[in-house]
């Protein structure tokens, strides 16, 4: 069975590990350039993205309760959360330091839910890999089995069909043979001669 093989381009393989570190690095970019706009030290943004930041937290709770609960909306939400926290304190505060100690919180929690569900789809990938080599490899089983049959059906066909042949070339050679007595080896009890034979003889 044939598959084509498909190359991924090194962005398709390292965007995705890339893409926490992107995320709040962009959120940390664009909030101190609102703080150097006008944020800083703004009590009315500040408590606007605190409203934000907790809305989003209480959708992600809800999200999150319950059997009808979706861990994907639930992650989403959480994540803005987190977001607009970060982006909040980092608009407001007027150094440095405290945004970057926020992003690299931020960042490294980030991974660790990231590689979470990393290692359960490398599980789910190497697990349906192993079932369609399994599945691969009794197929081809199956069709070995199969072909040996086939194999074994013609062979047996030929040598029926030979075994008849010469058969039927041994009693031509018999009948002819002189003094041949067709009667005799019937009260022998071997094989007749056909009646195409015994009409010759006669």
């Amino acid at each position: 069975m044939n598959e084509q093989i498909i190359a991924r381009h090194w962005l398709a393989l390292i965007a995705p590990k890339a893409a926490p570190a992107l995320a709040t690095s962009t959120v940390l970019i664009l909030a101190r350039m609102w703080n150097a706009n006008g944020a800083e030290h703004s009590v009315g943004n500040a408590v606007l993205m605190a409203a934000l930041s907790l809305a989003a937290a209480a959708a992600g709770v809800c999200a999150s309760i319950g059997q009808a609960g979706d861990p994907v909306i639930a992650g989403t939400a959480f994540a803005a959360s987190g977001g607009l926290a970060l982006a909040g304190v980092a608009g407001y505060a007027d150094g440095p330091s405290l945004p970057l100690l926020l992003w690299a919180l931020a960042t490294a929690i980030a991974y660790g839910l990231a590689a979470r569900y990393w290692r359960t789809d490398r599980r789910e990938c190497v697990a349906h890999e192993r079932y369609v080599s399994d599945r691969r490899e009794e197929r081809a089983h199956i069709e070995r089995v199969e072909t040996i049959r086939g194999t074994t059906q013609i062979e047996v066909a030929r040598t029926g069909a030979a075994y008849a042949e010469q058969l039927a070339q041994a009693l031509v050679t018999r009948a002819a043979l002189p003094g041949f007595d067709p009667t005799a080896l019937e009260r022998a009890s071997l094989p007749q001669l056909p009646a195409l034979h015994r009409s010759k003889e006669h």
